[in-house]
């Protein structure tokens, strides 16, 4: 019974998690670039009562022995890098969206360091460097001069501009994207930006629509990959799942009170 108590405790936790990162991806429906999570759980160790092909007489044996699950764990929360859908925004700013799964924009972080995004929402600062909402840079960094009236985003990423006295377009740089042989591997820092780990591998530079990366659409952005129907059946689901575990404790403290009693 007490064994039982613990195990329906871990499956409690388990399950609380389940609806935390759930709630997290809900919560994150509309926000662009986004990547939703996904927790993965294993069994814990089993208490084994007696072992498969133990004999049971002279000539036999036991087919497949007596294990007791002790219950489950988290053992993973990974994200889910499926593209998003794509929303058409305007040409006339710096909205982009990498149309397929293989590619990052760069950012330049205040401290030196690079982070990666899938989020293509940029504009420019007063100097003209392209940024991120939080006036992070786009790598590798260019400017975009005051007097530009119009700028084109091509499907490599490189970025032409018009100006005034000029018939044809004027490419001030070229963006690059990187890849990772394992993205679930990522750190997420939050604002939708995350960090290379020893798990992730060092990041993989290469032109979209070039070498399987995937092309720049220029106008668009990508809209977060959570579908809301499949995350309330999912928070449902861990709900259930929830109140069973504590229907279990609930079952195994009133059989330790039985116990009590027959002791009296």
């Amino acid at each position: 019974m007490l064994r039982s108590l613990y195990t329906a405790a871990s499956g409690m936790v388990s399950q609380q998690t389940q609806i935390d990162v759930t709630s997290n991806n809900i919560s994150n429906v509309n926000t662009v670039g986004y990547k939703k999570s996904r927790a993965e759980f294993a069994d814990l160790m089993y208490q084994t009562m007696k072992y498969a092909g133990t004999s049971t007489s002279s000539t036999t044996k036991h087919p497949s022995g007596i294990e007791v699950g002790l219950g489950s764990r988290v053992t993973a929360i990974s994200k889910i890098f499926s593209e998003g859908s794509l929303k058409q925004t305007s040409t006339a700013g710096l909205d982009m969206a990498i149309a397929g799964n293989n590619g990052f924009f760069q950012i330049q972080m205040p401290d030196g360091t690079i982070a990666y995004t899938r989020n293509g929402q940029f504009t420019k600062d007063a100097e003209g460097n392209i940024v991120n909402s939080d006036g992070y840079r786009l790598l590798p960094e260019m400017t975009i001069p005051e007097d530009a009236t119009a700028i084109n985003v091509a499907s490599d990423g490189t970025i032409s501009v018009m100006q005034p006295g000029n018939t044809a377009e004027t490419q001030i740089g070229q963006i690059e994207l990187v890849n990772f042989i394992n993205p679930a591997g990522l750190h997420a820092l939050g604002d939708n930006l995350l960090v290379e780990t020893d798990a992730s591998g060092a990041p993989i530079a290469g032109i979209a629509g070039e070498n399987g990366f995937s092309p720049i659409k220029h106008g668009f952005v990508e809209l977060s990959n959570v579908q809301l129907v499949e995350e309330m059946t999912d928070l449902i689901t861990g709900q259930r799942a929830y109140e069973a575990g504590s229907k279990a404790i609930t079952t195994s403290d009133d059989m330790l009170g039985i116990v009590n009693q027959l002791k009296r």
